[in-house]
């Protein structure tokens, strides 16, 4: 029976080793496609990549840069987009973001929103969501630690500083935790979608036969604010106009 159990702890690392060598042999791969402009063979090995390895933002960031130079600027968008949802503070990320959307149809501008609302926002996008539930963690332990020195220690200053490291704690634990909160419910409710088809017609009612709204073109971001039909999904814009469009003109980030 020993034997057994130290052939498998053995050879299960070696397993994940290898799983692991594969995956980067793979974008490796695709990298060397992506080098020599063969950029339709690059989007197959990394689409492959996320399909089998699963999502990971460098991939999603590379197959953006292969879409962006098959001039597939939706897809590009799309995957850049998919990226961040990852790595929120990477500015290489938003940057190429940034080009792809220059060269849309549809020109954006952001709706107006209070300084600390952007604030908070900006600065809950500098790490990623396991980034701030590491440091969650971290200082929740801290902030035990610190009331220990506060209640069990019997000198008055190291009192004070037990107690206002417990605070100090408290203020980080809550506020990175809301973060993290924040990019998990961005990830797991994924209601914005790009739209993939050249253009399309928001309509009155979830049917053809509605009042036409307004039009849309490739690559515009959108929110779905019902999601209760398969064909249709009544999207929201920037400025909260709201229309019914076909499912299947959308791609969800």
């Amino acid at each position: 029976m020993k034997i057994v159990v130290y052939i498998l702890l053995f050879f299960f690392p070696c397993f994940a080793v290898a799983q692991a060598s594969e995956g980067v042999v793979a974008k490796a791969s695709g990298d060397s496609l992506y080098i020599a402009n063969n950029y339709a063979g690059a989007i197959a090995v990394y689409e492959e990549i996320l399909a089998t390895e699963g999502e990971a933002a460098d991939i999603y960031f590379n197959l953006g840069n292969a879409y962006y130079k098959n001039n597939e600027i939706a897809k590009a968008i799309l995957n850049y987009e998919r990226a961040l949802l990852f790595e929120p503070g990477d500015d290489d990320i938003k940057f190429n973001l940034e080009l792809a959307q220059s060269k849309i149809v549809d020109k954006v501008s952001e709706p107006y929103r209070i300084f600390f609302a952007v604030w908070a926002e900006n600065f809950m996008n500098l790490l990623s969501m396991d980034k701030w539930a590491s440091i969650a963690i971290c200082t929740f332990m801290m902030l035990l630690l610190s009331l220990l020195l506060f209640l069990f220690n019997s000198k008055v200053e190291v009192r004070k500083t037990g107690f206002i490291l417990a605070l100090l704690c408290l203020v980080i634990t809550i506020f990175s935790n809301i973060a993290a909160w924040h990019h998990y419910n961005k990830m797991t409710n994924r209601n914005v979608a790009i739209v993939m088809q050249p253009s399309i017609t928001a309509k009155s009612t979830p049917d053809n036969s509605g009042t036409d709204l307004f039009v849309i073109h490739e690559g515009r971001k959108v929110s779905i604010t019902d999601d209760t039909m398969k064909n249709w999904k009544e999207i929201e814009l920037e400025d909260g106009t709201i229309g019914w469009v076909q499912a299947n003109a959308l791609e969800r980030i």
